[in-house]
């Protein structure tokens, strides 16, 4: 039998078959979940099929650590199977899967993504926001303008993140009204996307908003005056 101490020296030496035989499932269940990580650690990609097959495992942790190995590795095989798992019974796993798909970068995962963010789980649903904003598909503004409705203003926070990566119309629109949110977190967050997509149409409401702050938060204050800055200037040196 492997043990951990094995599967240590197997990573140290990049022992890649030793690994891929650590995924037997004659081996214990815990070892077979640490060589699914350490494969992906390591980015081996000759062990793409062998954690493809493991997403199916009957043992959650185990798709959960093949979930997240494939989103290092970056092979675009992994796609469709991961896709699958943004529906799976453990929250773990599509957690993870959401994180994987959003590393991996491929638009066929935009709409099921996007239904994902229906999804039950608070843990879920935040990564299911981040992956929508690492694709960066203007498909997702609408949707993703929509949780800026929820109650968890963490939630909120990640979304303008994500719409400031996306920087449509719709987003630019979303996180002008994102600047009177009732979180600190989000109203920063927001000025701060803003100033990563340098729409000038944001800068009277960035404005105003500086204006109506009144010094009641100096760390949105900063985050205002930097966006203006940087809008301005973009603004000029066209």
């Amino acid at each position: 039998m492997i043990s951990i101490s094995d599967l240590e020296k197997m990573r140290d030496l990049k022992d890649v078959d030793g690994l891929i035989k650590a995924l037997d499932s004659s081996e214990d269940e815990k070892i077979r979940e640490k060589a699914a990580y350490i494969l992906g650690d390591i980015r081996a990609e000759a062990s793409v099929d062998i954690l493809i097959e493991n997403l199916n495992d009957n043992y959650w942790p185990i798709r959960k650590a093949a979930t997240l190995s494939l989103g290092r590795i970056r092979d675009k095989k992994a796609v469709k199977p991961l896709i699958k798992l943004l529906k799976d019974n453990y929250w773990h796993v599509r957690e993870n899967a959401a994180l994987a798909l959003g590393a991996l970068g491929d638009k066929r995962a935009v709409e099921p993504i996007i239904e994902a963010l229906e999804d039950g789980s608070l843990n879920v649903k935040c990564e299911v926001v981040d992956a929508l904003g690492n694709l960066g598909d203007d498909k997702a503004s609408i949707p993703l303008s929509k949780i800026l409705e929820e109650k968890d203003y963490l939630l909120r926070a990640c979304t303008v993140t994500s719409l400031g990566k996306i920087g449509d119309n719709v987003a630019v629109k979303a996180l002008v009204s994102s600047l009177n949110d009732d979180s600190y977190f989000v109203r920063v967050n927001a000025a701060n996307a803003l100033a990563t997509i340098g729409d000038e149409e944001s800068l009277p409401y960035l404005q105003a908003a500086l204006k109506n702050s009144n010094g009641e938060s100096h760390g949105f204050e900063v985050a205002l005056k930097k966006a203006i800055e940087k809008i301005s200037k973009k603004s000029k040196n066209r």
